[in-house]
């Protein structure tokens, strides 16, 4: 659906502009065909006929945007829409001058096929002539500010077709002080070639080369702008990031399109842009369809995740969005974050902790939300290997309560981020996780039974692994560690794990809610992404040191601490007895529910709570071994810490 387009004072103006160039048109085209008497003749009908002309044209304009376009934007696609609308104006006089005028007043035509494509070619000029005129102006203009003393002379690294849309935000000044001397292109294809008046030198590998052939001629390159091809592999993207940065020269990235917002802003390139395989391709249009004009509920909002969640939603065309967080802070940031930016959702914020059932119950049935994101949750593993207690309030007792609230505020569909920690768990966020997955299958397969033809609420969970740059993860340790000088520490040499960048994630939720959405109900609650080879944690931890232009194990040094309570070394995404199944959606995988009934799942959960209140640790870690057996059968690296919860 487009959005509606505002009429504004400027339209009116660029209105009238237009209304002006029909009748000079049509008055030109008719002086130069007829002679003097011949015009004469004709100009009284002429005039009583343009009223009528003029009104059809404000129409015609409109619908194909003239009167809504900024001229110093005006594009290939612009001047097609002045040639349809000039094509069908004549047309319109063609219409009266051949059906309603030759045969009923004129008696012959009244003015001819020379003089409509007369007017044609004139109505298109007109229409085209200013504009560009205008366009090319401000270029001029802006090209004078480009190639102003404070303007940074920069490469851009990457394909003709990404560097254009760059080139194109820089002549029109929607990026400024920016001055691109030249284009460096993985693809041979660009080589030798302009863009936009901006030749390409070479490829990648010739960036040094260039850089110094540069500084001969006067003319210091002070930045390298990376366009989203610049980021694969046969372009060396840690090459151009390494050299950047051994010349102290800013290294910029250009988002990709699929990042939003109409106007490209550049962004410093961060290690972890570098870390990963080459992202999952969403499917945004599914992801529009699913959140557009929707209500949403976040909790955890204020987090890494959680953030993200809120953010991707109000892109894809959420109507009201309600954030749920326990921390002011970070309920502060995200709040603030989105009253700086131009949005059409609706977005709020308030305080409240998911262990408080009785305030999530009013919270949902007062915003009655269509789809719950549950992202709340702690999941630090050493810390809740110690406050283990405090894992099991929040993490089940939090998501029963907002699974809960979710079912009685009428929501469609709840989706709660799990963990792939929560598989064969060993340690207690991967069986305090397991656990809410659990209620939430039971739950949602309950719905499912007693629907009686009806559509019933669907409950579902998407499993991580590790988020790059999320809060606590082990880059953003790595980083500091490195900017300290060392030593970065890694718990065991052979520790792996899986890795996937903060928006992937999100997305994911996404396409899994959207997937579980779909009107015929799939045998499906549990969604993961398939996310390539796990990486080994030292190998990401020599990587990051090189991409920080140091050598490890020299400049740098590694130290293994040894794992920590809870962790084991290798990282798995189904259990044994959770089969999989393809479900159509490029790189992602669901396993069939694998719970008890949802009647065994709530008397757990009862005499849970009785066991927390009276902190009986014995009673609590017998319940949780009847509920998930599998904990503790694949002990952790440091067994028998993981099982024992007497402690």
């Amino acid at each position: 659906m487009n959005p509606r387009r505002k009429f504004t004072s400027r339209n009116v103006l660029i209105a009238l502009h237009d209304l002006i160039t029909v009748v000079a048109a049509v008055l030109v085209s008719c002086y130069f065909r007829f002679d003097d008497h011949d015009f004469a003749l004709r100009l009284p009908l002429l005039l009583k006929a343009l009223p009528y002309f003029l009104a059809i044209s404000c129409v015609i304009f409109y619908v194909f945007n003239l009167t809504t376009t900024k001229w110093r934007f005006i594009s290939l696609v612009d001047a097609l829409n002045i040639v349809k609308a000039s094509s069908l104006l004549a047309f319109v006089i063609l219409v009266f001058d051949y059906v309603i005028i030759a045969p009923n007043l004129y008696g012959t035509f009244f003015l001819g096929k020379k003089t409509i494509i007369l007017y044609w070619l004139l109505q298109i000029f007109l229409l085209a002539a200013t504009r560009f005129t205008y366009r090319y102006f401000r270029y001029k203009r802006t090209l004078v500010h480009v190639r102003a003393d404070d303007a940074t002379p920069a490469i851009i690294v990457g394909r003709a077709a990404d560097a254009e849309i760059l080139l194109r935000s820089v002549e029109s000044g929607a990026v400024k002080q920016l001055r691109p001397v030249c284009l460096l292109s993985p693809s041979a294809a660009d080589i030798g070639q302009t863009i936009r008046g901006v030749a390409v030198l070479g490829g990648v590998d010739q960036l040094e080369e260039v850089i110094t052939d540069f500084a001969e001629r006067q003319t210091s390159i002070k930045r390298i702008i990376m366009t989203p091809s610049a980021f694969e592999p046969d372009a060396q993207p840690e090459t151009v990031l390494a050299y950047g940065r051994k010349l102290g020269l800013k290294v910029s990235r250009l988002p990709s399109l699929g990042e939003g917002g109409e106007i490209p802003r550049l962004t410093p390139v961060a290690v972890e842009d570098l870390l990963l395989r080459p992202s999952r391709t969403i499917d945004y249009e599914r992801l529009e369809g699913l959140i557009k004009n929707k209500s949403v509920v976040v909790t955890g909002g204020g987090g890494s995740i959680g953030s993200e969640i809120c953010k991707r939603v109000v892109t894809f065309g959420a109507s009201r969005l309600l954030i749920v967080e326990n921390s002011e802070p970070a309920l502060y940031a995200i709040v603030e974050e989105f009253s700086s930016t131009s949005r059409a959702a609706v977005v709020e914020g308030r305080i409240a902790d998911i262990r408080d059932r009785e305030r999530l119950m009013r919270l949902m049935n007062e915003f009655k939300p269509d789809i719950v994101f549950h992202a709340a949750a702690l999941k630090h593993v050493p810390i809740l290997e110690r406050d283990w207690g405090e894992g099991v309030k929040t993490n089940i007792f939090g998501s029963v309560n907002v699974a809960d609230a979710a079912l009685a505020s009428g929501a469609e569909s709840m989706v709660m981020i799990s963990t792939d920690k929560a598989i064969e768990p060993v340690s207690m966020l991967g069986l305090t996780k397991r656990f809410a997955e659990m209620y939430c299958q039971a739950l949602d397969r309950e719905l499912a039974a007693r629907a009686a033809g009806k559509v019933p609420m669907r409950l579902i969970s998407v499993r991580f692994g590790n988020v790059l740059a999320s809060n606590g993860s082990v880059v953003p340790k790595f980083k500091a560690q490195i900017e300290a000088g060392g030593p970065v520490t890694v718990t065991h040499p052979d520790m792996v794990r899986y890795f996937m960048t903060i928006r992937e994630a999100c997305d994911l939720v996404l396409t899994a809610a959207s997937h579980a959405a779909m009107p015929e109900r799939h045998d499906v609650s549990v969604y993961v992404l398939n996310m390539g080879q796990p990486v080994k944690i030292v190998d990401l931890a020599e990587r990051m040191i090189s991409l920080s232009g140091l050598q490890p194990h020299s400049d740098i040094e590694i130290v293994f601490t040894g794992a920590r309570p809870g962790e084991r070394l290798n990282e798995i995404l189904f259990a044994s007895q959770e089969p999989t199944i393809e479900i159509g959606l490029s790189g992602i995988l669901a396993a069939k529910p694998n719970e008890p009934p949802m009647d065994t799942v709530r008397e757990w959960v009862a005499v849970l709570k009785e066991a927390v209140a009276s902190e009986n640790k014995l009673a609590i870690r017998s319940i949780l071994k009847d509920a998930v057996p599998e904990f503790g059968a694949h002990p952790a690296q440091t067994s028998p810490l993981a099982p024992d919860m007497s402690r």
